[in-house]
């Protein structure tokens, strides 16, 4: 309960604050608070699965923290939607690309995907992905190539590294990059519609590993008699 707690908390912490230090604090309250669920299983691969997402998130949570903190520096304040100069910009965007799995720093998703059962993986998935998601929603972009770079990279690595997957989990990976990509792309011109678009994914992920978790299914032959 703890933990789910902590989850709820972490995000809505996230939603709810202006300053770059409260952002932070629950974007690190909902990593820790999935760490335990993620390694539960004491299984090699969950531990393995779990201490790379530790690693990642926390590299991208010590850069936005960078980040926020040079912007107070150049700038002198820490709201959120205040931010102008580029440099801190450009850094928490990248942070928070890095957060949610858009190429090209994407490699650590596929393979933290692959190593949980596919509750943990739906959670990872969906709500883990809303508060970094929620902040890059926020964020004044002036350099728009970056998104498009991002955008870009995201949805080619999504669309061609899921050809030749056979595990599900992989594939679904490689799915959350491309349509992560594609709301990166959006993001600049329609804010709104990015948010319809992520809403539009949960509700299709959701469906997706319920499927697979009442299947049993965790690659594609067991899909294909099931």
């Amino acid at each position: 309960t703890s933990i789910v707690y902590g989850l709820g908390l972490g995000t809505t912490i996230t939603f709810a604050s202006s300053h770059w230090l409260l952002a932070w604090m629950g974007l690190e309250m909902n990593t820790l608070a999935i760490l335990p669920i993620m390694a539960q299983q004491h299984h090699p691969r969950a531990v393995e699965a779990t201490t790379k997402y530790f690693l990642t998130q926390a590299t991208a949570a010590a850069m936005l923290l960078f980040a926020s903190t040079t912007n107070a520096w150049l700038t002198g304040q820490w709201d959120i939607q205040q931010m102008s100069h580029p440099l801190p910009i450009t850094m928490i965007t990248l942070a928070l690309a890095l957060k949610i799995g858009l190429a090209p720093v994407h490699a650590w998703l596929p393979e933290v995907l692959q190593g949980l059962d596919l509750s943990t993986g739906l959670l990872l998935s969906t709500w883990q992905k809303l508060a970094p998601f929620i902040l890059l929603l926020q964020i004044q972009h002036i350099n728009p190539t970056l998104l498009i770079i991002l955008g870009l990279a995201s949805t080619l690595v999504g669309g061609w590294g899921g050809l030749n997957q056979t595990q599900l989990r992989k594939i679904l990976a490689y799915s959350s990059i491309a349509h992560l990509g594609w709301m990166v792309l959006v993001l600049q011109f329609s804010p709104s519609l990015t948010f319809l678009t992520l809403m539009t994914y949960f509700l299709m992920t959701l469906t997706t590993f319920l499927l697979f978790k009442t299947n049993d299914a965790t690659n594609v032959n067991t899909l294909a008699t099931s």
